[in-house]
This record gives C-alpha cells, structure tokens and sequence, in this order.
C-alpha cells in the first residue's frame, strides 16, 4: 500500500512539476507580449489610436502616460480597455525624467502625441507650450537613447501647422516652415529636436506632419466638434473671419491606419529619420464646414451663423501633399470628409439628445 501510495505521490509531484514549468512558460510568454507605450493616450487623436490598436492586436499591452489636462480624460477611454490586463494607465508628466525613463525601458513602441494643442490658448500663455513640447519632448528623446537596444521604433506625432500658410500647393515635407502661432513654433521646436536625435544618434524616430484630426472624442472647444455641439443645442456656429479659410481635415482613424503602419513597415529603415504628411489632399473651408452640418441638421445657415473677428495668427490654407505617405506605407485615406462628419455628428447626439 505504501508503495502505492508512493508512486502516486511521485506522480502527482512530476505533475506539480510539469504544470509549474507550463504556467511559467505562459507567463514568460505573456511578459514578452508587445508593449506600446503612448503619450497623451487620454486625449482625443490618442484614445483613438489607442482603441484602433486594441481591437485590431489582441496580444499587445498599452502603456498610457497622460497628465490628463483640459484636453484629456479616462471618459475617453473605453471601459473594455480600461478593464483589461492589457491596459496600465499613469498619471504624469512627459517631463518626468524618471518616470518616462521606467516606462521607456519596459516598450517596444512609442508613439508620441502629448502636446499642447490649442492654437488660441497659446496666444494668451505661451510658456506651457514650449515647457510642455520642446522640454517634454526632449526628455523622451533623451530617454529613448538611454533605451535604444529596447525600443524598436518611436513615433512623433508632429502637425501641418508647422508649415503656416500654404506658399505652394498641395503641402510637401519641403514645404518652408513659417509657424504664425505660439503653439506651431513649439511644435517646430519638438519636431526638429526629433529630427536631430535621428542626426546625431541614429535615433529609430519617424515624424508625422498631422493635417486637422477631426472624429470622436474630440475637445469641444476644436472647430468641428464645437460646431456640432453648438448646432445641436440651439447656438449659433461662430465662425472667425470671413470662413473662406481652407483646411485639410483628415479623420483620426484614417490617421491610426498610418501611424498602425509605420509602426509594423517590415522594412523600417526605408521610413527612419523621415517626415511624412498625413492628410487627404483634399481642403475644405471653414464656412463649407458649417453649412454642412447645419443643412445635415435641418437648420437655417441664416439664422445660425454669427461671424466674430479673425483670430491672430490665423492661417489662410492647408493641404497636404501625401505622395510620400502613399510610396513608403501604402496608406492613403478611406473616409470621405461628409461622410466622417455624419458620423462625428451622430456621436454626439448621443451626448447631447
């Protein structure tokens, strides 16, 4: 009986040893999972991003660093995400040397889109733009030379404002950069800073020049949502100026399928140290936009438009020439502009009906 009892017991512990090795196994392979570390997550190109590449890669973990300003909130991330053992969220600065440094060492990936955004705010406080995009900027570039064996490719997420007004028509990479805002010039500033990390380290960076970013989520104080938002509660749309400026509006998701295929280009050298513009080619004024949305509603463009003074700084026309982003990623846009508004319009109404 006892030998019995033995030989089960030796059994039962090789079980013991192999279901250990098994688990151990799992678990090695779970922490080796990719891991994408995203700045400014929060906000609204970057929890669209985030949600993109969640449904689309079931095995990839999402590292968020977002200091969840005006322009961020957890609201606009999804509840299935923020459920997941995928999802880590941490409240911080890009300025935070030894936190980015933390998260830096443990990423595979880096798409970078904290920023001051807000084109009028930083007419009025400049100071935080520059602190926020160049210094904040430079600590992650810093940080990603520290961690270079570790992190496979970094994505800058740059913006058309860069170029100010439209000297030649469309908008390529070689267009001057003449920034007419506080905001553009600190975007200047953290764009050619990448750049030089690419110079002077070989830095594994690409930039891309944003054209306007409209779609879900977006801050209500950004032109498109703003004037959803106005319309459907019964506002006028204020429109700056005359309205005849004209803008190159590309949806977010349209721009999580490029940033999506920089990050997975099997030849990647092919794209290192480049800029390239993402937008639609295609540009469209302020008081076109309007009016669609208005007839869209049923609403009178007499009685629910209101011209106010021009903004500083104002720039006169966008229009990306997307050339480079067809050659080196394939990519080109998929969503119509009224068909992008359409659906912009009907999630709001979910907000606000």
């Amino acid at each position: 009986m006892f030998k019995y009892m033995f030989t089960e017991f030796r059994s039962y512990f090789f079980s013991l040893i192999i279901l250990n090795f098994f688990c151990s196994f799992q678990m090695s392979k779970a922490e080796a999972k990719t891991t994408i570390f995203i700045t400014g997550g929060a906000g609204f190109i970057g929890s669209n991003f985030l949600q993109y590449m969640f449904d689309k890669y079931d095995d990839y973990h999402f590292t968020i660093l977002d200091s969840l300003t005006y322009a961020g909130s957890l609201k606009n991330i999804s509840e299935n995400i923020k459920c997941s053992n995928r999802f880590e969220f941490i409240k911080g600065s890009i300025e935070d040397e030894e936190l980015v440094n933390r998260i830096m060492s443990q990423s595979d990936f880096v798409v970078h889109f904290a920023a001051e955004s807000d084109v009028t705010r930083s007419i009025h406080d400049d100071h935080i733009f520059l602190k926020t995009n160049v210094l904040g900027t430079r600590c992650l570039m810093s940080s990603l030379i520290k961690h270079r064996d570790k992190v496979k490719r970094f994505i800058h997420i740059s913006s058309s404002e860069v170029y100010g007004t439209a000297y030649t028509v469309p908008m390529a990479e070689s267009h001057s950069l003449n920034p007419r805002s506080p905001y553009a010039a600190s975007k200047v500033g953290a764009d050619r800073l990448v750049y030089s990390y690419y110079c002077t380290y070989d830095a594994p960076v690409v930039t891309f020049r944003s054209f306007n970013n409209y779609g879900e989520s977006q801050n209500e104080e950004k032109m498109i949502p703003h004037f959803i938002i106005s319309a459907l509660k019964g506002i006028p749309i204020t429109i700056e100026g005359t309205g005849h400026q004209k803008r190159d509006w590309v949806h977010t998701i349209d721009f999580a399928r490029a940033i999506d295929r920089a990050l997975h280009i099997e030849d990647f050298e092919k794209i290192k140290g480049k800029v390239i513009n993402i937008g639609t080619s295609v540009a469209t004024s302020v008081i076109e936009v309007a009016y669609f949305i208005l007839d869209y509603l049923g609403l009178s463009r007499q009685q629910y438009l209101q011209y106010i003074a021009d903004r500083p700084g104002q720039v006169d026309l966008h229009i990306a020439d997307i050339q480079l982003a067809e050659e080196l990623l394939n990519w080109s846009p998929e969503i119509d502009l009224q068909e992008g508004i359409i659906s912009t319009i009907k999630y709001y109404q979910t907000l606000y009906n």
